[in-house]
């Protein structure tokens, strides 16, 4: 029997490429958040990847959006279209944190050995916990607060993406057969799933494709 992993998906590129990834090594199971993100056409695209993929899937309910803080869960606040310097306001407080600490949950309930997560430290926004120091200093401490990590065998945390360029993380994808037309990217994507175009998300991922050499299969409102 292969080993269990626990992928955190939203739906996007770079964690369905993760999937892909995980697939080829791990029995996986998916877990996604629902944590008042201003879309959630992202839960619908990894919905649909994890059934095509015959994946189990776990959507937890999170509400960060009476936190707010973020563009991303606060409506009051806009998603920027133009670049920023140091760290944009889509960044969401702690959000890798409080997902990691639920996939350490997961992992440790159903007898996981390993947590995937699409964090890039190349071409990225610039959040901090998307940095590898950040990745070791969690793993760190999933060693001392978790049963299997006192008893000696620490769950493995697995970042295939962090040192790629968005179009090797396209390239890589692309050998493990992803369909980027069925993922959500866009922070601010309409009710249909079509993407804007012009956030930094969408930046990223137009420029990843065109690096690639790939037709971008993105769909974008008019």
């Amino acid at each position: 029997m292969r080993t269990r992993a626990i992928v955190l998906l939203s739906g996007g590129l770079d964690s369905t490429t993760c999937l892909a990834w995980a697939q080829a090594r791990y029995e996986c199971m998916a877990i996604s958040f629902m944590y008042g993100q201003r879309s959630t056409t992202e839960l619908d695209a990894a919905k649909a990847l994890t059934q095509r993929a015959g994946v189990e899937h776990r959507i937890i309910n999170i509400d960060l959006s009476n936190l707010g803080g973020s563009a991303l869960t606060d409506h009051s606040i806009d998603v920027p279209e133009q670049l920023q310097d140091g760290i944009p306001v889509t960044y969401v407080p702690a959000r890798n944190t409080i997902f990691l600490s639920y996939a350490l949950a997961a992992a440790e309930v159903f007898g996981a050995e390993a947590i995937v997560i699409g964090v890039n430290a190349v071409d990225y926004s610039g959040y901090p916990d998307c940095r590898p120091e950040y990745i070791e200093a969690f793993a760190n401490m999933a060693r001392l607060a978790t049963k299997v990590g006192v008893e000696g065998k620490p769950l493995k945390f697995e970042t295939p993406l962090l040192h790629l360029s968005k179009a090797n993380i396209i390239r890589l994808g692309i050998e493990h057969d992803v369909d980027y037309s069925q993922t959500v990217s866009c922070y601010q994507a309409d009710d249909q799933g079509r993407a804007c175009g012009k956030c930094d998300s969408c930046r990223l991922r137009k420029q990843g494709f065109e690096d690639a050499g790939v037709a971008d299969p993105t769909r974008y409102i008019p």
